[in-house]
């Protein structure tokens, strides 16, 4: 089934305002000043290669008058990036990976921020005939069985991270594969590239390839949930603060500030507007009327008898 767009609560008065009580900047004499400080905020390259987070940092940095660094990174490298303290808050979109950083203490007050899909392209005479494929895993076996070019991100990115479950899902095994398998090891734009100068499938997620698509001479070959495809192909995004019980150094009230702002009606529109080439990248999840407050713990994520 095709996933609709959420609907939005009313916004009275015609204004939004950013729920987070003294983190309103230099003029809340009771809260934390955060005026003039900078953000460092590991994400995906998907979200920084569309130009979402243009969109939606310049204001956030202008209410609050702070600067946000926005370092690009593959989902695995963005969370070893804030294991290691050297970032504030991270944006990912592999949910595996994001638990595990839970479980692990890194993380702290994750909540879900918005979605949108997977989707297979390569070339228009499509060899492996993958095109209109309603089941990922028999695209990918597909793909496999005519030893077609595949070029995988290969950088532990969430696309990575899904490519893998997918191989996983077909029984068969990537480090038992010929030739015909590349390891791009870039960002998805790069991947991309490659795909088109190789004439090779590739999987990316449908944002950054509705941003490239004039630029690139690949076509979408078989749809994610967001076109009612694949289920398979969801491809959900989430925002965690870095815990400053583990990392003293870390911005958390900055950055609790941002999941606050960038989760408000007002965050949530930017991104539900947000538009590249005509099309809507991505699809806001963070407030519903039906809320999944499983959004905040990792899979499986039971309190203990003795708490």
């Amino acid at each position: 089934m095709t996933i609709q767009r959420r609907e939005f609560l009313s916004v009275l008065g015609g204004g939004v305002a950013v729920g987070l009580a003294g983190c309103t900047g230099a003029d809340d004499s009771d809260g934390p000043e955060i005026s003039g400080e900078t953000l460092t905020l590991t994400t995906t390259t998907s979200t920084y290669d569309t130009g979402l987070l243009d969109e939606l940092n310049a204001p956030f940095e202008d209410r609050y008058g702070v600067t946000v660094d926005a370092v690009a990174q593959g989902t695995g490298a963005a969370l070893r990036t804030a294991r290691d303290g050297d970032s504030d808050v991270v944006m990912v979109h592999a949910r595996s990976l994001e638990d595990e950083f839970m479980e692990e203490g890194y993380g702290v007050n994750r909540r879900d921020l918005m979605f949108n899909d997977f989707v297979i392209v390569g070339e228009s005479d499509d060899p492996a005939d993958v095109e209109g494929e309603d089941d990922a895993a028999a695209a990918f076996e597909a793909i496999a069985e005519a030893e077609a070019t595949f070029v995988s991100r290969g950088d532990e990115s969430g696309t990575h991270t899904k490519e893998l479950e997918i191989w996983d899902e077909t029984g068969l095994t990537v480090e038992e594969f010929g030739e015909w398998y590349l390891d791009g090891g870039g960002g998805m734009g790069e991947t991309l590239n490659t795909a088109n100068l190789d004439g090779g499938y590739t999987l990316v997620d449908r944002g950054t390839f509705l941003d490239m698509r004039d630029e690139i001479d690949l076509e979408l070959l078989v749809e994610g949930p967001v076109e009612g495809g694949s289920e398979m192909l969801m491809n959900p995004y989430g925002i965690v603060a870095v815990n400053p019980a583990v990392h003293d150094n870390v911005n958390y009230d900055l950055a609790m500030a941002y999941i606050g702002y960038i989760t408000s009606l007002e965050g949530q529109e930017i991104i539900e507007e947000y538009r590249s080439n005509d099309e809507q990248l991505f699809f806001a999840e963070a407030l519903s009327e039906d809320p999944n407050f499983r959004q905040y713990l990792p899979e499986g994520w039971e309190r203990s008898s003795d708490d």
